[in-house]
């Protein structure tokens, strides 16, 4: 049975003023998320890790890179595992377009995920792409732990379908910056053994 660790990146100033990054915002980690990324590092000590796998935005490789070093192993980047596009939402204040977000969420968890804000992607077209590069990779390896450093809302979108509760009910899976989601793999099956773990960030609050 295999070990694999979702994680969300540390946080970046934009994460912090609430503004939509998803896909075309390519923001490093700022030094609460430098130090999330430590706490990370120090989290995973326990376990062995042979393969470290990143989106291809830099707040993803920049959160990876202190576990990386400290094992000596290279980060894997792919784009599939970016963050949703979320279109013409992105770069705007949560805040500031609130009815808006309110208006897609309310889309989603009515069932509708194929809805896609202007100009940005669906969440059944974000898990696609997704998880056949995450497909791609278990099947490239054997008995090899991994970690997968991704987006608070891809988490949402891959862990929902694995773990059975569906693209609608995405909402229930919390996150937040820096947290561990911890499932085992086995015969092509996910279960969950931690999710949102935090408890290594407790001092940086």
């Amino acid at each position: 049975m295999r070990q694999l660790f979702f994680i969300r990146h540390g946080e970046t100033d934009n994460n912090k003023a609430g503004i939509i990054q998803g896909r075309s915002i390519d923001a490093p980690i700022n030094e609460v998320g430098r130090r999330q990324a430590q706490a990370i590092r120090k989290a995973l000590e326990p376990f062995d890790i042979h393969r470290m796998i990143a989106s291809g935005l830099r707040r993803t490789h920049e959160t990876l890179q202190p576990l990386a070093s400290e094992r000596e192993l290279v980060v894997e980047k792919y784009s599939e595992l970016d963050e949703i596009n979320f279109g013409v939402l992105e770069g705007q204040s949560f805040k500031e377009i609130q009815g808006d977000v309110l208006e897609v969420h309310e889309q989603w968890k009515s069932g509708n995920v194929k809805f896609a804000p202007s100009n940005g992607e669906s969440p059944m077209e974000a898990f696609n792409r997704a998880n056949k590069k995450v497909s791609e990779v278990l099947e490239d390896t054997q008995n090899e732990n991994i970690v997968f450093m991704i987006h608070g809302r891809l988490t949402r979108i891959l862990l929902s379908e694995w773990l059975g509760h569906g693209l609608k009910n995405m909402h229930e899976i919390e996150h937040q910056n820096g947290a561990i989601n911890h499932l085992s793999w086995s015969a092509g099956s996910f279960k969950a053994v931690r999710l949102n773990v935090t408890d290594h960030l407790t001092e940086l609050v």
